[in-house]
């Protein structure tokens, strides 16, 4: 074979291998979410590719065949062509054998696979349905061998049992690692990446990790008097206060709205709390929903306001819109004063009420033993303790150092909370 009908198969062999090793990797590299966006912007050959994706015995089978067969052709003619020529300038069959065998493997690592590999890689997507329709057409034509060598690989992995579908199903981690990466790349704002981040929190935590506890519900026995009822709303400025039979918790009858009661008192209007114009039907809940299924429940009854009841129907606590859009909003919502306040780079006051789930973020700390027993730092503690804690009460956990700075009667008001570099 002459030096130029051997240049010109070295050629097409090389240009060959490196469509097969550009499509193989942008095929295989493609996003399915980026593809389906493509599809749907008009780009049907995003569709070839997902179903290519999604049945890629065919392609794989394909891409080894090609692949081997042309570095096996490639070799054969290289080395007949390129030998003679390098036996009579080193005057050694050996040398040249070994000399030519080097140069035709590093022209074809690099032209025919480093390179379009490198190139299918910077922009996948675009690559890949570019080449899509080419590979569809060496795939007919190598059918036959596509068929022995693939159906051979089938009875293989069926006898194994191990599946060879693609997998493509989306989970939540990895709509954070996209979250993630997206505002490291800059594409995502702090803002917005929280914001969604926090939507998704919503299925995760339940409506006590955000509800105003049972102690602090300001609440009215249905004979109370205007007096006592104005002094309440006065000293504490709710827009609705729950109503009780026999200053009963466990007894409520309803809820008034502090706007028209005040108003009907202006009006010097009889005003009882029993009266069915200002006394409204409550909504009771149970503490196992989530932030998200609550959401739910207050748009399909036109609620913005309901009490959580446990599963013994104590009265656990109340929550209110504000409460549930003040998770996803965050401190765009959110007025009062924070229970977290970061006192230095390595040091947190954290107030003992706070959500478990707040603390967390917060910190930086990927979980806390045992979460599903507790839903605040409060409870975090007490189960650590294993006792009821007091003032000065401590421990350590994933290098931070949590301390009980203040009580009221058994409950934990405030905490420090250091990282152990601080701690002395």
């Amino acid at each position: 074979m002459s030096l130029l009908t051997a240049s010109v198969f070295l050629f097409l062999l090389l240009a060959l291998s490196a469509f097969v090793s550009g499509a193989e990797i942008a095929i295989a590299a493609s996003r399915k979410i980026k593809l389906q966006v493509m599809a749907k912007e008009g780009e049907v050959r995003a569709l070839d590719v997902l179903n290519m994706q999604q049945h890629s015995g065919s392609f794989i089978t394909v891409v080894q065949v090609v692949l081997n067969a042309v570095a096996i052709s490639a070799g054969a003619i290289g080395e007949s062509a390129i030998s003679p020529y390098l036996s009579l300038l080193f005057k050694n069959e050996t040398v040249a054998s070994v000399l030519s065998f080097i140069i035709i493997t590093s022209v074809f690592s690099l032209l025919a696979d480093l390179m379009p590999r490198r190139l299918a890689m910077s922009d996948s997507e675009n690559v890949s349905v570019k080449l899509v329709r080419p590979m569809i057409f060496l795939i007919f034509i190598f059918k036959p061998i596509i068929w022995v060598f693939d159906g051979a690989a089938n009875v293989l992995f069926k006898a194994l049992g191990i599946s060879t579908i693609r997998q493509d199903d989306m989970t939540s981690e990895d709509i954070y690692a996209v979250m993630d990466a997206g505002a490291e790349a800059g594409v995502i704002k702090h803002q917005e990446h929280h914001l969604i981040e926090n939507i998704f929190e919503m299925q995760e935590r339940t409506v006590t990790s955000v509800m105003n506890p049972r102690e602090h519900v300001v609440y009215f026995d249905s004979k109370a008097s205007t007096e006592h009822i104005v002094a309440v709303m006065i000293r504490q400025p709710h827009n609705k206060f729950l109503v009780c039979i026999d200053d009963d918790l466990e007894h409520i009858i309803g809820y008034v709205e502090s706007r028209s009661f005040l108003a009907s008192v202006l009006e010097q209007q009889l005003v009882c709390l029993t009266d069915q114009a200002l006394l409204k039907p409550a909504l009771f809940v149970p503490n196992t929903l989530s932030l998200f299924e609550v959401l739910e429940t207050f748009k399909s009854t036109g609620a913005d306001f309901a009490v959580i009841v446990n599963e013994y129907a104590l009265v656990v606590g109340v929550i209110t819109l504000k409460d549930v859009m003040s998770i996803v909003m965050g401190e765009l919502v959110t007025l009062e004063e924070q229970p977290i306040v970061q006192r230095t780079d390595n040091s947190w006051l954290i107030d003992g009420m706070t959500p478990i789930e707040d603390v967390i973020r917060a910190l930086g700390i990927v979980s806390l033993p045992h979460s599903q027993n507790y839903e605040t730092i409060s409870g975090f503690m007490m189960y650590m303790l294993r006792k009821i804690p007091k003032k000065t009460d401590s421990i350590d956990y994933a290098n931070y150092h949590f301390e009980i700075l203040a009580t009221e009667k058994l409950k934990i008001n405030q905490l420090l909370v250091t990282k152990s570099e601080d701690v002395v």
